[in-house]
């Protein structure tokens, strides 16, 4: 049996490994602070997936934003920031139980929708989104240049 709830402040290193695991390009320093200062902010929670062992196996960021959300018709939105399940505990449901806390977090919050994004090359994230319901809204090629 899987269980889901808020992360516990033991589980903070457990959250930075798999974070790091699903954002690659941050070094490890970088992802802390960056993550200190959105939990001290409390406009966000990480829920943590555990196994009966009690072991860490995923995790979801979720936020509320009041900026612009694609496709939204409300505000605030919820906002699927980040998930990720460990790969031996992949293809269980645990990214939808995870999704469905992360629903019911931002309910409670007063939101009637729930906005996430992926990179447009990866595939996975895709579709796992749409297994879970969401509809794609827009694709986006982002630029910059030096001036």
């Amino acid at each position: 049996m899987i269980t889901i709830s808020t992360m516990r402040d033991e589980e903070y290193d457990d959250f930075l490994e798999m974070a790091a695991l699903l954002w690659p390009d941050w070094e490890d320093d970088e992802l802390r602070e960056e993550f200190d200062e959105l939990l001290a902010e409390n406009t966000m929670t990480i829920l943590m997936a555990r196994t009966e062992e009690d072991k860490t196996i995923g995790f979801a960021q979720v936020s509320i934003r009041t900026d612009y959300v694609p496709g939204a018709e409300d505000s605030p939105v919820a906002f699927l920031e980040g998930i990720y399940v460990r790969e031996s505990a992949r293809k269980q449901g645990i990214g939808r139980q995870l999704a469905e806390a992360a629903m019911q977090w931002g309910r409670d919050r007063g939101c009637s929708e729930m906005g996430s994004d992926a990179l447009i090359d990866n595939l996975d994230s895709h579709r796992f989104h749409a297994s879970i319901g969401f509809s794609e809204v827009e694709r986006l090629v982002t630029f910059i240049k030096k001036i």
